[in-house]
């Protein structure tokens, strides 16, 4: 701009007009008025009496349930008991055996030929000498006339010689021959007849009778199976036991049984031998009972468990199963006994005592350590029970507790 132009005054050079007491200047902007500090002091009390409220309500609330809960009693649990005491007992080896028949075979085709015909039914039962299978004998039955043929003459002629030979006629040599020819014509007729019973099948002795495995008209060759007969009351049952009780074993003893599949079934036998030697490798004996089998619920090959009743008794403390609570930490038992709360009032609680388990006798087990004679323990209902926990006894029914149970369907 040049230095002619007309010039005006800045605002900064312009005077600032007085202004009273009391007014604004036009060019100041007016100060909001503050907040009272009385309001805000008021809401943050009454805010604190709020939260002191409501954590008081919460802590009556919270004061009066834990009341309630001390107060609280559950009710006793119904269990049954039983006090223990010391039995006297038939101690038992007890192994695994294998059932085996009496008798039992795989009758099978002793000379090779054609069936002809089958004369019995899978699973029957047979006698002793009864036909069961009949091969081609066509050829035989052949043969066999034919030797019968020359018997009948070798006979004839036999006793011609006999006569002669007797009055002298014939030298003794030829008589002998005679003879000779009369044996050998004898012993033909034998060895046909025994080729003909050689493909006649027949039982050997009673017993059932398997799953056939042959058809008519089938072509048989030496030695193929036929069906299984087998012997099934007695049966036998062999087994095995630890060398150190040979001692404790002899002829007769008695033992059960209890085979897979018959799990409500005890069988009753006696040991019937004792083999003469150890088995070095396992340093076992080997044993066989026989057991009677008059229902043919054993079958040979069965599975079993075996139960060697010993001689020689022992007191010991037996209890019901029902009422051990197994663990892998340890087995316990609950012992009933008069307990007192925390006010000192007496009441009947259970208490839990580890134990430790011996043999197994049908519904029982052996006690070794932990219980004493007259002690009183829970017998079922131990589920449900804890330590120093409240129970009401009810022995109108009992657990099992039979050394020799018998189910009522045996």
């Amino acid at each position: 701009m040049s230095d002619d132009s007309p010039s005006f005054p800045r605002h900064t050079d312009l005077p600032i007009p007085a202004t009273a007491p009391g007014t604004l200047a036009m060019h100041e902007e007016p100060t909001p008025p503050k907040r009272p500090k009385l309001i805000v002091f008021l809401a943050i009390l009454g805010m604190t009496l709020l939260i002191a409220g409501i954590a008081g309500w919460k802590d009556m609330q919270i004061s009066k349930a834990i009341a309630m809960g001390k107060a609280f009693k559950m009710p006793p649990d119904a269990i049954t008991s039983l006090k223990v005491k010391q039995e006297t007992i038939s101690p038992v080896l007890e192994t695994v055996g294998s059932l085996a028949s009496l008798q039992g075979v795989m009758l099978s085709a002793d000379l090779p030929g054609i069936v002809t015909s089958i004369q019995f039914e899978s699973g029957s039962h047979a006698t002793n000498g009864q036909l069961l299978a009949q091969l081609d004998t066509r050829q035989e039955d052949a043969q066999l006339r034919t030797a019968a043929a020359k018997l009948d003459l070798a006979r004839q002629n036999l006793e011609r010689a006999r006569d002669l030979s007797a009055k002298r006629v014939i030298a003794q040599s030829a008589y002998d021959e005679t003879k000779s020819q009369y044996d050998a014509a004898r012993a033909s007729v034998d060895e046909t007849q025994a080729t003909i019973d050689r493909k006649t099948i027949r039982a050997p002795f009673d017993g059932f009778i398997g799953i056939r495995q042959i058809n008519a008209g089938q072509y048989l060759k030496s030695g193929d199976p036929i069906v299984q007969l087998e012997s099934l009351d007695p049966i036998y049952v062999n087994f095995a036991l630890p060398q150190q009780h040979l001692s404790n074993l002899h002829v007769g003893q008695p033992i059960r049984l209890q085979a897979d599949g018959l799990p409500d079934k005890v069988f009753k036998g006696a040991i019937s031998a004792i083999n003469s030697m150890v088995d070095t490798s396992t340093r076992n004996i080997q044993i066989q009972a026989t057991v009677p089998n008059p229902e043919h619920l054993l079958r040979s090959g069965m599975f079993s468990g075996v139960q060697v009743l010993l001689p020689n008794k022992e007191s010991a403390i037996m209890i019901p199963a029902t009422c051990v609570q197994y663990a892998p930490y340890g087995d316990s038992v609950y012992v009933i006994g008069t307990m007192k709360d925390p006010e000192g009032k007496e009441y009947l609680g259970v208490k839990e005592q580890a134990v430790t388990l011996g043999k197994t006798l049908g519904d029982q087990v052996e006690v070794l350590k932990g219980l004493k004679e007259n002690d009183e323990i829970a017998t079922s209902g131990i589920f449900k029970l804890h330590q120093a926990g409240a129970v009401k006894i009810e022995n109108s029914v009992q657990p099992g507790n039979n050394p020799a149970p018998k189910p009522s369907d045996s």
